[in-house]
């Protein structure tokens, strides 16, 4: 154990030192004239050209290190709070609780969804966004998790379209990068949604663990590359579908040009994936090891 955490630390090392990057909230006129200024120069608005991650610029990367206990860095995070259903009829409430959300203290930060009443709700979790702080379009978006299993249970790592408020959802673009029913523990989504191919009707590919292996046994690294016209999704490196406007139906519209933010939760219940049971236990807990963006 020792041994794969002084293999993670060096990697942290050799990725990034904290003087490296200098976090700042999204700010529209600045950032929008500085993006201007990269797709001029052929940057990140013409795509990565193939370069591999580690040859590209990191735009954003939380690798949760930290005290046990404490919060994710809100110059990066931020909550969504309440128990509205979701648009799902999902049975949490999201917090901004350290129950919910925290760091380990170990280089990860727990989502965990607890099993007690609160806002009519009988579970509590959290959901975690970049939404305000960090956003992009095309490029690199990676995560390494470990997720928690069980009837009833919904962990995600997704992306919103940054014109979400004007917009709404789905004319605003949906990117699944991952998404899991707890259920089915072998099984990753990878998913679109935007007008005419939303909700149950989303444009879905599936990958499933070889061998038996399951997604709660171990961390994973969930990525999608993400080209103008073109979105490639993997799992452990290991691409499994590649997706562009010729997959769409025929009313449907491309709304993957613009910026999106990050979001991570972990969901229960609801008309997707189905209510717990008496199988399912709680604690239910989804382990983020990193989050890391290239251009």
């Amino acid at each position: 154990m020792r041994e794969r955490q002084d293999a993670r630390d060096a990697r942290k090392r050799i990725l990034r030192s904290p003087s490296e990057i200098v976090w700042r909230p999204w700010r529209p006129g600045v950032h929008l004239q500085a993006l201007g200024v990269l797709v001029a120069l052929g940057g990140c608005g013409g795509g990565h050209d193939g370069l591999p991650p580690g040859s590209r610029p990191l735009t954003f990367a939380d690798e949760f290190d930290g005290p046990a206990g404490t919060r994710p860095d809100p110059a990066r995070w931020a909550n969504d709070v309440g128990g509205t259903g979701w648009g799902n009829n999902e049975l949490q409430y999201y917090t901004n609780s350290t129950r919910n959300a925290a760091l380990d203290g170990q280089g990860h930060l727990v989502i965990t969804a607890l099993a007690e009443s609160m806002g009519g709700r009988a579970f509590t979790s959290a959901r975690l966004k970049t939404e305000g702080l960090f956003q992009q379009a095309y490029g690199r978006f990676e995560a390494r998790i470990q997720l928690p299993a069980g009837r009833g249970l919904w962990p995600a790592f997704w992306l919103l379209g940054a014109n979400f408020t004007d917009v709404g959802w789905p004319a605003c673009g949906e990117i699944d990068v991952m998404e899991a029913i707890g259920s089915q523990p072998s099984v990753n989504r990878g998913s679109l949604h935007g007008p005419g191919y939303s909700g149950g009707a989303a444009i879905t590919a599936r990958y499933t663990l070889p061998g038996g292996a399951r997604f709660d046994q171990d961390f994973h690294t969930f990525a999608l590359e993400w080209d103008p016209g073109t979105l490639a999704f993997s799992v452990d490196d290991q691409v499994y579908v590649q997706r562009t406007v010729d997959d769409l139906p025929p009313a449907g519209l491309w709304v993957f040009d613009h910026p999106f933010f990050i979001i991570l939760d972990v969901a229960v219940g609801g008309n997707l994936p189905g209510s717990p049971d008496a199988s399912t236990t709680f604690p239910q807990q989804m382990i983020v090891d990193y989050v890391r963006v290239w251009q």
